[in-house]
């Protein structure tokens, strides 16, 4: 791509605004001929690319559920959220398919979409995988056989998230669709927050099966000028798009500020950013020393949420209120219930540490999908929890300090050990073992297992990683394994995990 230019830019191919429309309009009469309803499930294994969101709209217009699958995911993964959601069709890129094996239910209708040659190279895909799979639906032939839908769509809903899970599988995050009012009042929300705007020029680098992704992109590639899907992120081939393109608005994560910040000074200077006008950051808390170099870059632009896939985001600042309150995630949006609560659901009082409970009162409610006592287990008095610890300012701004649950958050990724404890323990010669978040200077965590094996046994880290990854995600596979003969337990017998956190969190600046 050279020049400016306008459309949905994905792989190498330009559509027109009128041309995409059509294709999900095609898309939602393609999937009604397969069976698909109001209410049921359409799956998407894909990479950044213009089906992704041509599938997940197109679904969305028949009252749907699109259901975004991290493609990381080995098939065993992909398998569960495939029968746990009840899939009626799944969207896969050619070489996705290939690795599945026998994890799509019977049933399930499989549509593929050609790995583009830009989708290959970015993610090094192997040619041998890059053939079709005998058999399948391909898209853009689909899309040829039938006629755009006409008429109003259906009430949407969101995409239904699956969130990592804490009991060693994910959970399915159904929300029921808004109303006609509050759909209004959701879109305003979410104008405010990611700084969405007609004419905006924007490109996504984040994945787009992560909550705040697709939310950003599902609605961005409405309302913009030119939106650009990046099938991986690259520091510098962002920088040359923003200066090439004239991009004006990103969403981004605290581990893309510092791979852009790590560019040698001269590599950064040959790029013009002054096109910015709005940069979102969320997904993982941001080093203060480096969101002040990026506002320092990129101009008093740079802008923060927090929330979750549960939540949607609930609270925001811009940078002049960061500068003013160093560390601070933001103040409540307007319409959202924030509170810092004790044990026994207590508000407490600026400049005290609790966890934080909250909701937007016009954003539609939710359920675990398959799982409504999971939800309760979140519910306090009508306001939901992440299972974060942290506390207001007399300003009225909040602070994220520690997390009461296991989770670790990655490069912006979550990832719950839980769901690695149970493979890991399972393992040849392996007695127990704690798998926990470690500061990392790039990816804000990185994950360490800490494994006692049986008495009488070697093990060897690298072996116990290989292992590993034949059951999940690369990406889930801790950084480091040591072997502990032993490893400190409470009366329980429950492994002390603070105790092993402790020391590598001492001098982290944050309380473990």
């Amino acid at each position: 791509m050279t020049g400016l230019t306008n459309g949905i830019v994905s792989g190498g191919v330009i559509h027109d605004a009128a041309t995409f429309d059509e294709r999900l309009r095609r898309a939602a009469s393609a999937f009604a001929t397969l069976g698909v309803g109001n209410g049921d499930c359409v799956a998407v294994l894909m990479r950044n690319d213009a089906p992704f969101l041509e599938a997940s709209l197109g679904a969305q217009r028949l009252g749907a559920y699109a259901v975004p699958v991290n493609w990381h995911f080995k098939s065993e993964e992909v398998r569960y959220i495939l029968e746990d959601c009840g899939a009626r069709v799944l969207v896969a890129h050619a070489d996705l398919l290939r690795g599945l094996d026998d994890a799509v239910p019977d049933g399930v209708t499989v549509i593929q979409v050609p790995t583009t040659p830009e989708i290959a190279a970015a993610c090094r895909v192997p040619a041998e995988l890059l053939a079709p799979t005998p058999g399948a639906l391909v898209w853009d032939e689909l899309l040829a056989q039938h006629a755009p839908q006409e008429g109003p769509p259906a009430p949407a809903a969101d995409s239904m998230i699956y969130t990592s899970g804490t009991t060693g599988h994910p959970k399915g995050v159904r929300r029921r669709p808004a109303s006609a009012e509050d759909r209004v009042r959701v879109e305003q929300m979410r104008d405010l927050v990611y700084g969405l705007q007609q004419g905006m020029r924007t490109a996504v680098a984040a994945p787009m099966y992560h909550s705040a992704p697709n939310a950003f992109s599902l609605r961005a590639v409405r309302l913009a000028e030119l939106f650009v899907c990046l099938p991986k992120f690259d520091p510098e081939q962002l920088l040359a798009l923003i200066d090439r393109e004239k991009l004006t608005h990103l969403w981004l994560v605290p581990t893309m500020f510092v791979r852009m910040l790590k560019l040698p000074a001269e590599v950064r200077a040959k790029y013009d950013v002054s096109s910015l006008k709005f940069v979102i950051h969320a997904g993982a808390p941001c080093p203060p020393d480096v969101k002040e170099a990026v506002i320092g870059w990129f101009g008093p632009i740079v802008h923060e949420y927090y929330g979750g896939t549960e939540s949607g985001p609930v609270v925001f600042c811009d940078s002049k209120e960061w500068l003013a309150h160093k560390g601070t995630v933001g103040k409540p949006i307007p319409g959202s219930i924030v509170e810092v609560q004790d044990e026994n659901g207590n508000a407490l009082p600026a400049g005290e540490r609790g966890e934080i409970f909250m909701r937007i009162g016009f954003y539609p409610d939710f359920t675990y999908h398959n799982l409504p006592e999971k939800r309760a287990e979140i519910d306090r008095k009508g306001l939901i929890t992440c299972g974060d610890v942290g506390y207001f300012d007399n300003d009225g701004y909040l602070y994220i300090c520690d997390r009461i649950r296991d989770m670790v958050i990655s490069g912006g990724v979550n990832i719950y050990p839980a769901e690695i404890e149970s493979v890991l323990a399972s393992l040849d010669g392996v007695r127990d073992c704690a798998v926990f978040g470690v500061p990392d200077a790039e990816m804000g965590e990185a994950l360490l297992a800490l494994v006692q094996p049986l008495e009488g046994r070697t093990l060897d880290p690298e072996a116990l990683r290989a292992e590993l990854r034949k059951h999940i995600a690369d990406y889930k596979a801790p950084k480091r394994i040591e072997i502990r003969d032993d490893l400190p337990r409470e009366d329980s017998g429950k492994i002390f995990k603070r105790k092993l956190r402790e020391p590598y969190w001492q001098n982290a600046g944050r309380a473990v």
